[in-house]
């Protein structure tokens, strides 16, 4: 694997809801809409944010979201067509910006052509060994089928069938031969192991550089890593107590979560983030979103490769549902340009400038490791340390009062809020530091 990866901070878009395309498919013969370019604006952003990578959900054609693919070959007319794509690449490397593309591989939308096909043909059907049917299964087709995690619409497909093994490893060659950097792996946790080795190893002989991570929420995560050759894959545990210990005030829950994410570091660089298109905003789950600069400064001081996903760096709210439409609230369509930003966001904006652009300075935290100094409830100071003896203490305080931390030495405060008073170690109420041993 290329060294590139450890070196992007990417931002996260979800173009359907960002471009505020329509809910649904647009009918056949309609005209292409181009909305794929009105990202130019966006792309000068990020970079002025900090980050250098765009890391784009589902632009694939499909049903609805994105995530009931008809056509892992072709743009969704709702965004653009190839001609836009190729723009978008070109327009991000020339910034110096990295593409993720996202591939939905373990299931399909019920127009997705193979399907049809077997719902026209039954057991006749060339396709039928692409899904995992029961023909003798109840269900409106007069047969069952296996779902993704109980939605009709989205139909899993069966990994052990070659021609399924070929759809997904010509798809991925497809895209990465017009120039996108790396794939963002959708459910990789409900896909065996076995069937992403074939298909990245396979993949990787003609695009050597390609990242590969996998979307894995429980679960030993080396195992994506050394069993499924995948590069990384989400850090899920790692988001989980960082918005649960500052909510419950118990840092130890945090510190313990930390340990762990030092041994998967020792194999591999996590995707590290606070917020996604599938999970409430961490500005709306933090109780006391005073708190939402402690949740930052975890996320870009730890080792893993971090992510930003869009509208979070402008301390957007949005809460997810379980029910239809559920998702909307946390991907909403963006204004043409940052002009049309609420003014309210951009002090979060900044903070975040100033986070990213501490670690684009201290670039060995990305495999890093960290070590627990002082732990309470309401207080942790941690350390974190590079493999050249770089190092650099994170003090976070969350309560309505003063709290000198017990650590020692001289140090220099490299960034911190405006509640740090004294050499460093004296943190007020709701305050933060990041500071640095001095020599």
């Amino acid at each position: 694997m290329s060294d590139w990866p450890a070196r992007v901070i990417w931002w996260k878009v979800y173009p359907f809801g960002f471009l505020g395309a329509e809910p649904a498919a647009l009918p056949a013969g309609a005209d292409v809409r181009h909305r794929l370019r009105s990202l130019e604006p966006w792309l000068d952003y990020l970079i002025e944010l900090g980050c250098n990578g765009l890391a784009l959900n589902p632009i694939f054609s499909s049903e609805t979201h994105g995530y009931d693919v008809v056509d892992h070959l072709r743009i969704d007319p709702r965004l653009g067509d190839d001609a836009d794509v190729d723009w978008l690449v070109d327009a991000c490397h020339r910034r110096g910006i990295r593409v993720l593309f996202d591939g939905v591989f373990n299931h399909v939308g019920r127009s997705f052509p193979a399907f049809q096909d077997v719902l026209a043909n039954r057991e006749k059907s060339p396709f039928a060994p692409w899904f995992h049917i029961d023909w003798d299964g109840d269900g409106p087709d007069g047969f069952g089928y296996q779902n993704f995690e109980g939605h009709a619409a989205l139909v899993v497909l069966d990994h052990q069938c070659p021609e399924v093994i070929d759809l997904v490893e010509n798809a991925m060659g497809h895209w990465l031969d017009r120039g996108v950097d790396g794939w963002r792996l959708d459910a990789a946790y409900a896909v065996p192991l076995g069937f992403w080795h074939t298909v990245v190893s396979r993949t990787r002989k003609s695009h050597p550089d390609a990242w590969f991570v996998g979307e894995v929420i429980h679960g030993d995560y080396p195992d994506w890593i050394r069993q499924g050759d995948l590069d990384s894959v989400t850090q899920y545990e790692l988001w989980k107590s960082i918005w649960s210990s500052l909510n419950d005030l118990n840092f130890h829950e945090l510190a313990w979560n930390l340990k762990r994410h030092n041994s998967f570091c020792e194999e591999f660089s996590p995707l590290t983030f606070v917020g996604n298109h599938d999970v409430t905003r961490i500005a709306s789950r933090l109780d006391d979103v005073a708190l939402l600069a402690h949740a930052l400064v975890v996320l870009f001081t730890v080792p893993g490769v971090p992510s930003v996903y869009y509208g979070d760096e402008q301390a957007f709210r949005g809460v997810k549902e379980e029910r239809e439409g559920g998702d909307d609230a946390v991907r909403p369509a963006f204004p043409a340009g940052p002009d049309g930003l609420d003014p309210g966001g951009w002090p979060t904006y900044r903070l975040h400038q100033g986070l990213i652009g501490l670690r684009r300075r201290l670039p060995w935290l990305v495999t890093a490791r960290t070590e627990a100094i002082e732990v309470t409830n309401d207080q942790f100071a941690y350390e974190v340390l590079g493999a050249g003896g770089e190092r650099i203490r994170v003090l976070l305080n969350t309560a309505d009062e003063e709290y000198r931390f017990e650590v020692e030495g001289a140090v220099d405060v490299l960034v911190a809020s405006d509640d740090v008073s004294g050499p460093g170690h004296e943190v007020g109420p709701q305050g933060w530091a990041i500071l640095q041993p001095a020599d």
